[in-house]
């Protein structure tokens, strides 16, 4: 059994992290968050200790260690601004990581961190689900064994609408949370650069607070791709079912379902992590370079 503390205990994604913890038969011991509504940890760690201060969890962490019962792993799952001084705190404070995507929001960022790992002789893993997903899995060996040489035209649109309150968070933040393509685009950029190779071209046509889209051109693949939180860019058809939200990806004309088998696959992540399988430092390389020259392009 490991030891594992969380920092962001109060994020939308938390939950799942506490469950994949539990799921893999470790036990959560101290968690953080500036805010106190972690109700949620009754349900899987109600023994964990709990801080709003992030000096007293600093504290708390260096205690552990030196009694003998040190953390194995902090999980990440703050704001994405924080993620690199947070991985850092982590990394000097002799824990192993998990780090919610995206790792960090500038691909310079990533070589300090690795600097990091080499010095302190722990490694940092990142949250990279979609590469778990049977179908995504199916359609890299589907690609791999096809032609070398062809290249798939792909649409990729992706709508999640958003109230007024995401741009009085941070996530309407673009210093705090890297803008769309970044916080709700990232993985897809991961996933696609991962299947068909490294980029060839990076052009944004147009992009706001909301919306983004551009085309993307990699080793095997040329990709139109849209991304947006406004709600008014789901097709009709969709709205009137009461749908929120909107996504497609069709390559050569052929939609590739991969909207079910979300729920178990952080769980998924932490077995891998926890048998020594999971995604690097560099493996978000392109993935970051690729949302932090969309950024470049407002």
């Amino acid at each position: 059994m490991k030891n594992f503390a969380l920092i962001g205990a109060a994020g939308y994604i938390a939950p799942r992290h506490m469950k994949a913890i539990k799921d893999t038969g470790n036990d959560l011991v101290a968690a953080f968050d500036p805010y106190d509504g972690v109700g949620i940890m009754d349900s899987h760690f109600p023994n964990a200790d709990f801080f709003t201060e992030f000096e007293r969890f600093d504290r708390h962490v260096d205690k552990l260690r030196r009694q003998g019962n040190p953390i194995d792993f902090i999980s990440i799952c703050s704001p994405n601004y924080l993620h690199d001084a947070h991985i850092r705190f982590a990394l000097k404070s002799g824990c192993d990581v998990i780090c919610e995507k995206p790792l960090v929001l500038n691909p310079w960022n990533l070589d300090a961190i690795a600097e990091i790992e080499q010095e302190t002789g722990k490694r940092v893993y990142s949250i990279l689900q979609l590469r778990l997903h049977p179908s995504i899995i199916a359609l890299k060996e589907k690609i791999k064994n096809g032609p070398k040489d062809k290249v798939y035209d792909i649409n990729l649109n992706y709508i999640t609408s958003r109230g007024k309150w995401y741009h009085r968070s941070w996530k309407g933040v673009l210093e705090k949370s890297g803008g769309i393509a970044t916080n709700i685009g990232v993985h897809f950029f991961d996933m696609l650069s991962w299947i068909f190779g490294e980029v060839q071209e990076n052009l944004v046509t147009s992009i706001n607070s909301e919306t983004a889209k551009g085309n993307l051109k990699l080793k095997q693949a040329n990709v139109n791709w849209s991304l947006s939180i406004d709600y008014n860019e789901i097709p009709e058809q969709v709205r009137l079912q009461g749908k929120r939200t909107y996504r497609t990806l069709t390559i050569e004309g052929e939609e590739i379902e991969f909207s079910d088998g979300f729920t178990e696959l952080h769980t998924k992540s932490y077995e891998e992590i926890l048998k020594g399988n999971g995604f690097g430092v560099m493996e978000n390389k392109t993935a970051i370079e690729i949302v932090s020259k969309i950024r470049g392009n407002r």
